[in-house]
């Protein structure tokens, strides 16, 4: 009988060291590149870099899903109370003797210390980060400088506690056996972080600058909102799917199992909070409700696509935001390749990997996008505003 204690907090001070020690080579290099910059240029070099290693370490995350490494170690936070793998060798051993083809080996668990040691080193870049913009948002307040930008300490703040939660998603995952609902919720919360930094990134750029968002008609607008939201719920349907394991429920395009209408049971399918495999009175989940959970996304796949395909055909004709344009358009295809990939090629872990660093690339790019527009009544009635007190002056 396993007797590991789910919650041991052990080996908690030699993680936060190893978090440290991977945080402390990015926050030197950025310090030292940008060592004569203003604080927004430094706040922004620092963000870009947190966003890009948090960008790794959500591939990452996929990798360790993918892979069945999710439970290498079945405790939290460390492996066995261990602060490695290398101190669990033992345990390793006995749970791999157990169960040969069970969860637990020795290089799942390196996988899933891996994967902690880095999210790990993310949380303390993000600490850093939220201190150094409050300490540079006070001295610029105490400086009193007239017409520059002021920095918002909010979104870091937001930020901080933002991967707070998450890291009790993550340990939510593996202490309650990759619970379908659990791990999804994981993966919505990685992608919100990515979005948070994304925002702060485009902020401190914009402060640094003294630049403001470019104007675009309301129907633009309103496009790109309601395509970010779309993309939203396909995030959520991808990781459900991925889950609960039902891509290989329709190896087959663009029909399913010889069918434009397979036989699904959405109704069993979408019982979100249940164990893995199981429905929520504790039963096998049917095969249909697998099939209902993969068309559900595959659906929902077509109608993003165009979405974006359109969006990004309007944002060409934005000088300024030509580049968000090609990059969404770029990235579109790179879902459709991997999408078909899966399905096709009996899903490979590198076009699963792939697949999820798309959606994660593309709702970065698309909240770049949002925080780079705004809408364009706004600026008419500025203008018209100035130009009536430009008449008033003049008479």
């Amino acid at each position: 009988m396993d007797t590991t204690s789910l919650y041991d907090l052990t080996p908690i001070a030699w993680l936060m060291a190893v978090g440290v020690l991977i945080a402390l080579g990015p926050l030197l290099w950025v310090w030292r590149r940008n060592a004569g910059s203003g604080p927004a240029r430094r706040l922004h070099a620092l963000t870009v870099l947190t966003l890009f290693l948090t960008f790794d370490l959500t591939l990452f995350g996929a990798f360790t899903r993918l892979t069945d490494s999710g439970l290498g170690c079945p405790d939290w936070p460390g492996c066995y109370g261990n602060a490695s793998p290398l101190g669990a060798r033992h345990d390793i051993a006995m749970a791999q003797a157990a169960q040969p083809t069970g969860p637990v080996t020795h290089s799942k668990a390196w996988v899933e210390m891996v994967h902690r040691y880095l999210a790990t080193g993310v949380g303390v870049l993000i600490l850093a980060l939220a201190i150094a913009t409050w300490v540079a948002r006070r001295r610029q307040r105490m400086a009193d400088h007239v017409g520059e930008k002021p920095l918002s300490a909010w979104w870091p703040a937001a930020t901080l506690a933002w991967v707070c939660l998450q890291g009790a998603f993550g340990a939510m995952t593996v202490t309650w056996k990759l619970y379908p609902a659990i791990v999804t919720l994981h993966l919505l919360g990685a992608v919100v972080l990515l979005a948070l930094l994304c925002i702060q990134a485009v902020r401190y750029q914009q402060a640094a600058a003294q630049r403001m968002p470019t104007a675009v008609p309301s129907g633009l607008r309103t496009l790109l909102i309601a395509t970010t939201a779309l993309l939203a719920l396909q995030i959520a349907l991808g990781g459900w799917v991925s889950t609960n394991y039902a891509v290989l429920a329709c190896t087959q395009f663009p029909t399913c199992q010889d069918s434009w209408w397979p036989p699904m049971n959405f109704a069993q399918g979408f019982q979100i909070w249940r164990q893995l495999g199981e429905t929520s009175g504790g039963a096998p989940i049917d095969f249909a409700a697998l099939t209902a959970i993969h068309y559900a996304h595959r659906l929902m796949a077509y109608v993003v696509f165009l979405a974006i395909s359109v969006l990004a055909w309007r944002l060409h004709g934005i000088g300024s935001l030509r580049a968000q344009a090609r990059w969404l358009g770029g990235l579109a295809l790179l879902q459709l390749a991997t999408g078909l990939g899966n399905v096709l090629l009996g899903w490979p872990l590198a076009a699963a990997v792939l697949h999820t660093g798309g959606a994660a690339a593309l709702a970065v790019v698309l909240t770049w996008t949002i925080c780079e527009s705004r809408r364009e009544r706004a600026t008419a009635i500025a203008s018209a505003g100035a130009r009536s007190r430009g008449m008033e002056v003049a008479r």
